[in-house]
């Protein structure tokens, strides 16, 4: 593991120390690399270094004026496979100047257990020391969540995801798909909305982001399915919805399930989804347009999302989308006291997208730059052009089906399967395709909320792509294999 690249020094680097330098608006961005050979969590410590967590384990900060990286701790009985492992990390001196240090991640329990937990060390010198349980629950095989901060009065709040069983985001007695909320000694508060429970809002499906404002405002970003990532504000027994509401309350099952319930809807919803990652609040700094802003990661989407605010922090009023593509999937994200925003890559995680590059995973700085020269300036927001994409089924690809397949087709090896001549793909036989894109089966999701039209594009696309000799397919096809379905769950 390389960990002693690009690092900065102590004054502030003039434009020509920068990698590369961006235009937003009318500031003027530099881009360094700080570490690399890295991945998951970055955290912003009150001992004014850049604390960050490897899902295989280790717990470790950068001095980012000395360049020197001091490795606190390795979990030793860290389950890593795909999404779990060690994941989120918060900070926090307490009144009596402890310094602690809250982690989420997946453990071996024994031979035959695995669990999420989410722990509490305190750091003394260089060490962590004290391990102080707060939660164990189930791990199930996904969907962790796993994002921890301490609040502004002192209480530590958790993201859990729903486990890839989606019942638990409505079952208030799991842990599962929810916001938790404890003392920082693992108790639980006496204003928590239920008596003796951690949950402080449900209705969550894979959150990822956790962050509170400078008004005191909890803002949460969570993985959607086929459709409808959010970025929510979390409020005192909210229930955000999933899996009765995805998004918007617009549909008649969605309107009829809200009657019930009481359903906060998102501040902003993406559909195609851009699989959103960490988040972190910019109060105000020298980079100015990102005054009043979430910013947000998003790995599908492999861009950095500006999310302006309004005056009160309750609405989104615009979305800035910042390096497409110039740095891979980001995972997570953290601002420094002086302003600068520390961003961390996600290229060779178990679902890469495209090629990682030789110094990936690596945490990046994004600077304010106040000097000038005749260097090239990128603008950060880049506009496609109508060639980027040359036809409908494509775009329709690179949308809904990329992420786990790939452009190329080639899939996740023992994970999600190749494109390239599968059988699926190729036969003659038309129905099972449709039937599957429909309904979906295991980790792939319904796509029957697209149009017949558009379900037609995109497969006719996926065979004469990947399975060369397929023929295409009709929207009346489609159209026909949905009553069919529709017709036989009646029947049922």
């Amino acid at each position: 593991m390389s960990l002693l690249p690009f690092y900065l020094a102590c004054e502030k680097p003039k434009i020509n120390e920068f990698e590369t330098v961006y235009s937003f608006g009318e500031s003027i961005l530099g881009i360094t690399t700080v570490a690399d050979g890295l991945d998951w969590d970055i955290v912003w410590g009150p001992d004014g270094n850049l604390w960050f967590t490897e899902q295989a384990g280790r717990i470790s900060s950068l001095n980012v004026s000395t360049n020197e990286i001091t490795q606190h701790l390795v979990l030793e009985d860290t389950y890593r496979m795909r999404t779990s492992g060690l994941l989120g990390i918060a900070l926090h001196v307490s009144n009596e100047g402890q310094f602690f240090v809250f982690v989420a991640y997946t453990a071996k329990k024994d031979e035959e257990t695995r669990v999420s937990r989410v722990m509490r060390y305190t750091k003394k010198g260089d060490s962590l020391d004290d391990p102080h349980l707060i939660l164990e629950y189930p791990a199930w095989s996904g969907h962790f969540g796993a994002r921890v901060v301490v609040s502004p009065d002192g209480k530590l709040l958790v993201a859990t995801g729903d486990g890839a069983q989606h019942e638990n985001a409505q079952n208030w007695q799991s842990p599962n798909g929810k916001i938790l909320r404890f003392n920082l000694d693992g108790t639980i508060p006496d204003d928590n909305p239920e008596l003796g429970s951690p949950v402080w809002a449900s209705g969550l499906r894979n959150p990822q982001g956790l962050d509170y404002s400078d008004k005191g405002i909890l803002y949460v970003s969570d993985h959607g399915d086929a459709t409808d990532d959010e970025v929510n504000l979390i409020g005192r027994q909210g229930n955000y919805g999933w899996p009765n509401v995805e998004g918007f309350i617009d549909r008649e099952d969605e309107i009829d399930f809200a009657s019930e319930k009481r359903i906060t809807e998102p501040l902003v919803a993406w559909t195609p989804t851009i699989a959103p990652a960490g988040i972190a609040f910019y109060g105000s700094g020298p980079i100015s347009v990102f005054n009043n802003s979430l910013l947000l990661a998003t790995l599908k989407g492999s861009s950095l999302r500006v999310l302006k605010l309004n005056a009160l922090g309750n609405e989104v009023v615009a979305d800035s989308v910042l390096f497409t593509q110039a740095f891979g999937r980001l995972r997570s994200v953290c601002v420094a006291p002086n302003g600068d925003v520390y961003v961390g890559t996600s290229n060779r995680d178990w679902n890469p997208f495209g090629f990682a590059k030789e110094n990936d995973d690596r945490i990046i700085r994004i600077s304010h730059v106040d000097r000038l020269d005749d260097r090239t300036i990128k603008p950060a927001v880049t506009i496609n052009s109508s060639d980027d994409v040359v036809s409908r089924g494509e775009s329709l690809y690179l949308d809904y089906c990329s992420s786990c397949h790939k452009p190329n087709g080639t899939g996740v090896e023992n994970i999600f399967p190749s494109l390239l001549k599968a059988p699926l793909v190729n036969s003659p036989d038309k129905i099972s395709l449709i039937d599957l894109v429909l309904k979906g089966k295991g980790e792939m999701p319904s796509f029957g909320f697209l149009s017949n039209e558009d379900l037609a594009i995109v497969m006719t696309y996926i065979r004469k792509r990947f399975g060369p000799q397929a023929s295409p397919l009709t929207e009346n096809e489609v159209q026909h294999q949905r009553q069919n379905a529709s017709t036989s769950h009646i029947e049922n």
